[in-house]
């Protein structure tokens, strides 16, 4: 097990490196993270949502994403209150302070029988915690850290990120708070992102190793963040991709409640392309595209949209001849109207929206969660997408429409007449490396600008590029032997 001393420790990023080590080693190993909190979500083969961290994982450790991986995960929707997703599929919505109330003991229950499917059908599980494990005031209902490792009596590996200071206080500090039987199945510390030269740390690890009596198993350099981050705080660190090379600047705004900002790291991996947050109230000036992501609570965001002014910012930017795009929530949004009959999202039953596609959308109580597979319409015919859908709702084009299908199923895009406006439902669309460089060479004729190739490897495999260099680095600077499987 994998435990941190804060969030952002580096946790996901040292069970990654594992899961693609022992994968190496020819090992058939699962990730696990007992309860998550993220809107970074994936869609299983079998329909149900998972962390998207914990997807990653499982395909570092080269194997398919499934439900046990991530057992419960927490979608927070504003005012305190979170979505709870068990084994994939919705189980309700709950306050903060009633969820251990009403889900701990379904919860514990459901991360047991998760761990002995997992167990039953792998040589090796890699667990991880979640924040830290030394929150004495949630210790008493913890359901992914040192309860998981005791039940498992799991080695466990301490991170603790040094670039933020007092990492010394933070090692110290987590284990004084555990209590004995906990502390004693802690067998190794490993230091995240250290700049400098490792020779002057030595004196502070033999101290801490003399002091702890734990073996200091490692020091992992300072890099770019090489993982997709879990929740939507992460962003805050993003800003703005700049790149110097870059032809073209795409801005996506920065909602308070986005979801699956995930969707965008295929565009940043673009050296052609410069990526920028924006906030609603910020200037929209004049990128090359706007991208309205997906959300959590669409009304909510629809609303702020409205309030502080970004509303008319895209209207006038479209009237100009901007191209703007919407996913999923994003897409809902770029309608006349999104119709809320049965109050799931608010008090009111219709609110307006973008108006810059002839379309309403209406909001279900039935969630849509499913992989979808399919062609293209545009920019080029014919071009095979794969995705995933993630939203409750459905839309429908209005009369005297003249949208265009995106794809070969309607029911999963459209797009103006004119090209310059267009939304999808499918997360993941720019993982699609042929399609998404169709539509970036779109974006570089209006600019004048040469066709980049278009017979490109779709993400994924830039992705296992990534995973492989993870493994690299750990295997380089960590010494596991005393831990790994033999």
């Amino acid at each position: 097990m994998v435990v941190g001393t804060t969030s952002h420790a580096g946790k996901s990023f040292l069970v990654t490196g594992l899961c693609r080590i022992l994968s190496q080693q020819g090992w058939h190993v699962a990730p696990f993270k007992g309860q998550n909190m993220s809107l970074n979500a994936y869609v299983t083969s079998a329909g149900g949502e998972i962390g998207y961290a914990q997807a990653v994982q499982s395909w570092a450790a080269k194997t398919a994403p499934r439900v046990e991986m991530n057992p419960i995960l927490l979608k927070p929707q504003g005012n305190q209150t979170s979505q709870v997703i068990f084994l994939g599929k919705v189980a309700g919505t709950t306050q903060a302070a009633d969820y251990y109330k009403n889900y701990f003991e379904p919860g514990w229950q459901t991360i047991q029988k998760s761990l002995a499917r997992l167990a039953n059908e792998f040589d090796v599980v890699i667990c991880e915690g979640a924040g830290s494990p030394a929150e004495i005031n949630l210790k008493h209902r913890d359901l992914t850290n040192m309860r998981v490792a005791s039940y498992l009596q799991a080695e466990t590996i301490l991170v603790v990120d040094i670039d933020r200071g007092g990492a010394f206080a933070h090692v110290v500090g987590t284990l004084e708070l555990l209590e004995p039987e906990e502390r004693q199945l802690i067998k190794g510390i490993v230091i995240n992102k250290f700049r400098g030269q490792k020779s002057l740390l030595d004196s502070g690890i033999q101290w801490l190793e003399d002091y702890t009596k734990i073996p200091v198993l490692g020091v992992i350099p300072y890099g770019e963040q090489l993982l997709p981050p879990e929740d939507s705080l992460s962003i805050l660190e993003r800003g703005q991709s700049f790149k110097p090379q870059a032809d073209l600047t795409i801005s996506v705004l920065r909602l308070p409640h986005i979801a699956n900002f995930t969707d965008f790291d295929p565009l940043e991996a673009e050296s052609s392309v410069s990526v920028r947050y924006v906030y609603p109230h910020e200037s929209l000036d004049y990128p090359d595209a706007v991208i309205i992501p997906g959300s959590k609570a669409t009304i909510a965001d629809l609303q702020v949209l409205h309030h502080q002014g970004m509303i008319p910012q895209l209207q006038q930017y479209a009237a100009m001849g901007g191209h703007v795009l919407g996913i999923c929530g994003g897409y809902q949004m770029l309608g006349k109207v999104i119709n809320d009959p049965l109050q799931l999202e608010g008090n009111d039953t219709s609110y307006p929206g973008l108006n810059l596609l002839a379309q309403k959308t209406v909001l279900e109580m039935t969630k849509v969660v499913c992989q979808r597979q399919t062609f293209s319409s545009w920019p080029q015919e014919g071009l095979p997408v794969e995705g995933y859908e993630i939203h409750q709702g459905r839309t429908i084009a209005l009369p005297d429409t003249n949208n265009k299908a995106l794809f070969a199923d309607p029911e999963l895009g459209a797009v103006s007449e004119s090209g310059l406006v267009w939304g999808a439902y499918l997360h993941g669309l720019f993982d699609n490396g042929p399609w998404r460089r169709s539509w970036l060479n779109y974006l570089r004729n209006r600019r004048g600008l040469n066709s980049l190739p278009t017979g490109v490897s779709n993400y994924r495999e830039q992705r296992e590029v990534m995973l492989d260099a993870i493994a690299d680095l750990v295997q380089k600077h960590v010494d596991l032997s005393a831990l790994l499987p033999s």
